[in-house]
């Protein structure tokens, strides 16, 4: 008989596939949780997704408010001075006459014509399946909502229209359900 070192390891098949197979089980269950921690941190520091109509909160103010800084009729506040004067001697007469306030001119009756139809939009989005999602929402809340395609955007707008007060206090119901309408003119 011949001599057996007792620290010599005997490898068959079978031992080989059980080391390489719990090897391969091991380094596959690594990277399965690896990605899934990856996952998890990302969503976390991912801002939260925006719901419908909060890109709204980004646009500019109404053009009728723009306006009203052009207007000159805000208020008390005082002219802002023209820049290219800025830094001029004004030459101011001896004696000062305060001007008399000019009366606002009257507005004139305009002839009654067709009433302007209004709607409500609830969001305008390239993604089908985003406008359907919010359509189906609104149909969930008791709001009948259509699909409108416009070129390559997908609007859901509410499917009643009337006149712009009916329409605001529709508006204001829908935004105590949670959605962020505005007004549009029916094409």
């Amino acid at each position: 008989m011949g001599f057996r070192d007792p620290h010599a390891i005997l490898l068959n098949r079978s031992s080989i596939l059980v080391v390489t197979s719990v090897g391969v089980g091991l380094l596959t269950l690594s990277y399965v949780l690896g990605v899934q921690v990856g996952k998890q941190s990302a969503a976390l520091q991912r801002p939260a997704s925006k719901g419908s109509g909060e890109d709204l909160k980004a646009l500019p103010s109404p053009i009728l408010d723009q306006l009203k800084s052009f207007d000159g009729n805000e208020g008390d506040a005082p002219p802002k001075p023209d820049p290219k004067l800025v830094g001029k001697p004004e030459t101011k007469p001896e004696s000062r006459i305060e001007p008399q306030a000019q009366p606002k001119p009257a507005v004139t009756a305009v002839a009654p014509g067709p009433i302007a139809r209004w709607t409500l939009q609830l969001v305008s989005t390239p993604d089908k399946a985003e406008a359907d999602r919010v359509a189906g929402k609104a149909k969930a809340a008791g709001y009948t909502a259509q699909v409108v395609k416009d070129g390559g955007t997908y609007k859901v707008r509410w499917h009643h229209s009337g006149a712009k007060p009916e329409v605001d206090a529709a508006a204001m119901k829908m935004k105590a359900a949670g959605f962020k309408p505005f007004a549009v003119p029916v094409e």
